[in-house]
């Protein structure tokens, strides 16, 4: 048996941020699937993550790794024309386009350098209440391992392997599903420095430059409609890029030349409940983010540092975290929608689109309260 303070379900950004603030004064347990990080879509971290980077102590390290950095966003949506929102402004400076993989690696080392213990590859296999907390029984490569801790973060992504365990039900608020393609590409020219996302008819396309001379091409459409095929067929994915104006002259300029691609859920969800007496969820396990609102990984890194505050105060004898936490997530919830909602509606040009028309839809309450108003 393995006693810990607080045992902590994924190793990837939410929960080595929840560890390495909580590893420094308690024992925590890391336990991950994958002994790697995995290679991701790539994504851009915004300004605003700066702050949360400095309060952790972890800036510096972050800008040795060596991110490229993102000066803006350009988006051709609800006109021909593309628009630039630039960062020139922001208080926080530029952001940055990230390689995940280098980037969920180093968070994971840095919470192994402040003291957690990371079990991989392991997975949770059973866990019930034991003594003052849980015990969990993980499956490893050296057999059945047992862990007793006070205290427990599901840290898992949209499995939500532990809290789906305690009772526990994930709700979907779409069907939004993304295929994307990385490739080389020249780091110079149109397109430079900036997320780029441009909308069609049965979606919307992203592309964005990576470190390393790479650049990621992305599509995003609903599971059941028949441009889906597209999003899962990586070879058709480069050929209906053609289709976009700006982005396809992005990647003719850059010289992108495709080499790997994926396919994952993209589709908003909310774990309900996403905490109870002695545990809570975190990152995407708690809200997933459609990528539109570029909020997943700034809520990943955020709700890993509430989870491990919220952690420390419930093993220094606060019960009340829990319903703390709840409104938290509630408050995040109402605001992501409000604006995922106000984005997609100022797209207009194809109504007949069943795409289009299912968000011009989830508008409509929004639209319908404020007339009340």
């Amino acid at each position: 048996m393995i006693r810990a303070d607080v045992l902590i379900l994924g190793a990837g950004p939410t929960g080595a941020v929840a560890a390495l603030n909580l590893a420094p004064t308690r024992r925590v347990i890391l336990v991950e699937w994958k002994p790697q990080a995995a290679r991701r879509i790539g994504e851009a971290l915004p300004p605003a993550a700066r702050r949360l980077l400095t309060e952790m102590g972890l800036f510096e390290t972050f800008i040795a790794e060596g991110h490229a950095p993102c000066y803006g966003n350009r988006a051709v949506w609800g006109n021909v024309d593309p628009v630039d929102t630039d960062f020139l402004r922001d208080p926080d400076g530029h952001g940055w386009h990230l390689d995940r993989a280098r980037f969920d690696g180093w968070l994971r080392r840095a919470a192994i350098a402040r003291g957690a213990e990371i079990l991989t590859p392991a997975r949770l296999v059973a866990v019930e209440p034991g003594g003052e907390g849980w015990r969990a029984q993980l499956a490893t490569a050296r057999g059945q391992v047992d862990v007793a801790a006070a205290f427990a973060i599901d840290a898992g992504g949209r499995a939500a392997p532990l809290a789906r365990r305690l009772g526990a039900q994930r709700r979907a608020t779409d069907r939004l599903v993304c295929g994307w393609i990385h490739g080389g590409a020249r780091p110079l020219g149109r397109g430079a420095g900036l997320t780029t996302v441009e909308a069609v008819e049965d979606g919307w396309f992203y592309t964005a430059p990576l470190p390393e001379e790479r650049r990621v091409l992305a599509f995003l459409t609903d599971a059941d409609l028949p441009a889906a095929v597209i999003a899962r067929n990586g070879a058709r994915l480069a050929e209906c890029a053609t289709a976009t104006r700006e982005i396809r002259a992005i990647l003719a300029e850059s010289k992108f030349t495709p080499i790997v691609g994926g396919f994952t859920a993209a589709h908003s969800s909310v774990l309900e409940p996403c905490a109870a007496e002695g545990w809570l969820a975190a990152g995407d396990a708690s809200l997933s983010f459609d990528p539109l609102s570029a909020q997943g990984l700034l809520h990943a890194l955020f709700t890993g540092l509430a989870a491990a505050e919220a952690a420390d105060a419930y093993l220094l004898g606060d019960r009340d975290v829990g319903p703390q936490y709840l409104q938290l997530m509630d408050g995040i919830q109402r605001g992501y929608h409000k604006h995922l909602d106000l984005c997609y509606a100022t797209e207009t040009r194809w109504p007949s689109s069943p795409f289009w028309k299912r968000r011009q839809n989830a508008l409509a309450p929004i639209t319908a309260e404020a007339r009340a108003r």
